[in-house]
């Protein structure tokens, strides 16, 4: 009797962050990243989807609570754990 031991792939999982390329605060950008669009007509629909439908006001507040909600990519790490060039401890000066 043998038993066979399934390995797991683990694919990447995307992350919905804000673009290091950003207009405003990478927003639009990021969701063109995301979904794989051109980042330009990503922003010139969302600004007319802001602007045009007559609910300016709560375009804006949808946008504002984006950015405020998604992370940056600058200060995104997901693999903190097998950076080298962090270091951590306690450092002491020489001789005392």
């Amino acid at each position: 009797m043998s038993i066979k031991i399934k390995e797991k792939k683990t694919m990447a999982k995307k992350k919905l962050m804000k673009s290091n390329d950003r207009i405003v605060s990478g927003v639009f950008g990021g969701i063109a990243e995301y979904f794989g669009w051109e980042k330009t007509l990503t922003r010139l629909v969302g600004a007319v989807l802001i602007i045009f439908p007559g609910n300016v006001f709560l375009g804006i507040l949808l946008y504002v609570v984006a950015a405020m909600v998604m992370p940056d990519k600058a200060g995104y790490d997901d693999n903190r754990e097998e950076d080298e060039t962090i270091i951590e401890g306690e450092f002491k000066p020489k001789g005392k």
